[in-house]
């Protein structure tokens, strides 16, 4: 069943939303269970279509999961199989991160190549390479990753030749199996990949550089971890994007159940923005500004702006008094939803990785249409400041990362409806 998003516009929102957990932190997470000899418990998973595909991943080596609301148990002690296989891979880019603890677990792997959203190359070679530099016998077959290590893989220093989030957490997973010490430089430091490395220390790996670019891991020679249950973090995309959500329409909405050090970079930008602030023990409050300002971006790894913010700040950008510039650094390909904002009136030149957005625009409704998870948000934001109903399709895109979202934003008092196609 195919379905759209119905958004009627000019409507002022007021109240607060829940943050949900961290799709971004759950799906390592998730892969990890897989260097557990117990059954695992996490709390605070966000219900969305990219947990379920890998919850299904997991079913389809031999793990017992089940899901209650926000909870789920993994078991991986069953698992035999070490072939992820194509048609759930295909469907979401994150299933590549059971290359990693596959491979240390049982010293072979067949993992599909990845699908998922159209934003890029975001190719796997930094993947593949850190695990040959622990020994691994890397060959692409069929589409297939097959990958060996039939001693294990060795400890190594690893040098990543640029940021890689599921890059650092793969290898991460691999090297808390591997024998001897793994040095790894160049690190994300994501609070995702901050999560899993705690998860992996309080297992009892030893770690030591948690939250910098210089990690040291000191390997458990194949042993199989005691992993603990574990709380997701919130999701500072998610809480950012109702964030963007409140100020486009110049409105007090509060937050709540997010850290707020992992919002520095969203706040401090919509605070440039014209607009204030009042933060909670764990939510925070926008308040309207008297006047929205206009304001240059640009996307860089954390703690720097973030890159899946980006087309929700342009949606923004069109409503600042004034010219704004943002410069995407990160992806190439993450300007996709420029033609569908042109489609409702916004006024955007595209010059190389650079987005000229001029301010002030009045946007109108329009039939549009999600071509990734951020770029469908960045629609959304549009549409409520549009005249008019606007009708969002392909919203697949935005049911992969985004949990009840028009019961949240219905919350807030937008008019938003779920309809068929």
């Amino acid at each position: 069943m195919l379905y759209y998003l119905s958004i009627k516009g000019k409507q002022k929102l007021k109240g607060s939303v829940c943050i949900s957990g961290a799709k971004n932190s759950a799906l390592p997470l998730l892969a990890a269970t897989l260097l557990s000899k117990n059954k695992i418990t996490l709390s605070n998973i966000p219900n969305v279509v990219d947990v379920k595909t890998l919850l299904k991943l997991l079913e389809n080596l031999g793990a017992k999961t089940e899901l209650n609301g926000s909870v789920v148990s993994v078991d991986t002690t069953p698992v035999k199989s070490a072939c992820a296989n194509y048609d759930i891979v295909r469907k979401m880019r994150a299933s590549i991160l059971t290359l990693g603890p596959l491979l240390a677990r049982f010293g072979h792997c067949e993992v599909s190549m990845p699908g998922g959203c159209a934003i890029g190359q975001r190719p796997i070679d930094l993947h593949l390479k850190a695990l040959e530099q622990m020994g691994a016998t890397i060959e692409l077959k069929q589409g297939y990753v097959v990958a060996k290590a039939p001693d294990g893989l060795k400890g190594t220093t690893i040098i990543f030749d640029k940021v890689t989030v599921t890059g650092s957490e793969n290898i991460l997973m691999a090297a808390a199996l591997a024998h001897g010490v793994t040095k790894l430089v160049n690190v994300a430091k994501e609070p995702e990949v901050v999560q899993l490395c705690e998860v992996l220390r309080d297992a009892g790996v030893k770690i030591e550089g948690i939250g910098t670019s210089k990690i040291t891991i000191v390997g458990s020679y194949g042993e199989l971890l005691d992993i603990k249950d574990t709380k997701v973090i919130p999701d500072r995309i998610e809480a950012g994007t109702y964030l963007c959500a409140g100020a486009i329409t110049n409105s007090k909405i509060t937050i709540t159940d997010v850290i707020h050090s992992h919002l520095e970079s969203i706040i401090l930008k919509l605070e440039q923005m014209g607009f204030g602030f009042e933060t909670g023990e764990n939510s925070v409050t926008l308040l309207p500004a008297s006047k929205i300002e206009a304001s240059d971006i640009e996307t860089s790894e954390y703690p720097g702006f973030p890159t899946d913010m980006q087309a929700q700040f342009m949606a923004l950008c069109t409503q600042a008094s004034g010219t704004s510039i943002i410069d995407e650094r990160l992806f190439e390909n993450r300007f996709m939803h420029v033609s569908e904002l042109a489609r409702m009136g916004a006024n955007i030149k595209l010059k190389g990785h650079s987005a000229t957005v001029e301010g002030d625009m009045e946007l109108r409704a329009a039939d549009v249409m999600a071509t990734d998870l951020r770029a469908s948000s960045a629609l959304i934001l549009a549409a409520l400041v549009a005249e008019g109903t606007t009708k969002v399709h392909r919203i697949y895109h935005l049911d992969r990362g985004y949990e009840n979202l028009e019961g949240k934003f219905s919350a807030l008092g937008a008019d938003i409806q779920r309809l068929e196609e």
